[in-house]
């Protein structure tokens, strides 16, 4: 269930109410109990009543509720949360403060603020490493929160429709595959592209040029998520 916030609260984790419920009730602990930890240990004044509504997902702890809720729980705060989509997501995810991830990576702390407020990327290859190993973070996430992923669809369109042989070494140098693999992947999807304009034409003997070209677009249109999955890695 959507979560509505009203301006100027702070912004909400993608909560999950579920694992919320089914932690606190493996503890043998009532929401009352739950508010009792968050309060002890952390000194954060939470009602039960405020616990149960989490749980039932009419509302979403914030930030430091979420992290005080992890501590009563016994459990990491990636457990209380839905898939990270957003590179504050993933952060929350490891209980890492913004702090300390601006420290771990070589970043004013003000600058990677912006970063999770969805500003472009400004930083170079050696924070970008740093940012992936700090966060744990997917290749593909992390092309797409360093600002690549334009630069990287441009390509893979211009691999597939045209000759892919190509673009073998620009797109290992924006992403870190061993060529080979690259290789394999860029040829498959130029194969694919063109079988799939080839096949449209030849349909039934009633294919036509605009069918053809819908679907050629409709292919490039996914061909990032295609170039992931063919490469062995979880689409961001």
């Amino acid at each position: 269930m959507p979560v509505n916030t009203q301006a100027g609260e702070p912004r909400r984790p993608p909560f999950n109410a579920e694992a919320a419920r089914r932690l606190r009730e493996a503890l043998g602990m009532t929401p009352a109990h739950v508010a009792y930890g968050i309060w002890a240990a952390h000194g954060l004044q939470i009602a039960p009543s405020a616990v149960a509504s989490w749980e039932l997902g009419e509302a979403a702890p914030t930030e430091a509720e979420l992290t005080a809720l992890a501590g009563a729980l016994w459990c990491a705060p990636s457990e209380l949360l839905g898939t990270p989509g957003t590179l504050r997501e993933h952060r929350l995810a490891l209980g890492l403060a913004p702090a300390d991830v601006a420290l771990r990576i070589g970043m004013d702390q003000r600058a990677y603020g912006r970063l999770e407020a969805g500003e472009r990327w400004s930083g170079n290859d050696r924070q970008a490493a740093a940012l992936a190993q700090t966060l744990d973070l997917p290749l593909p996430a992390l092309i797409r929160f360093t600002g690549q992923e334009a630069k990287l669809i441009e390509m893979l369109h211009s691999a597939a429709t045209v000759r892919w042989q190509g673009y073998v070494r620009p797109v290992g140098k924006l992403v870190p595959l061993p060529k080979t693999r690259i290789e394999g992947v860029l040829e498959g999807l130029h194969d694919e592209y063109h079988s799939t304009m080839t096949a449209t034409l030849n349909w039934g003997g009633g294919g036509s040029a605009d069918q053809s070209g819908k679907a050629g677009r409709a292919f490039l249109e996914r061909i990032l998520d295609e170039f992931w999955a063919r490469a062995g890695e979880r689409p961001a």
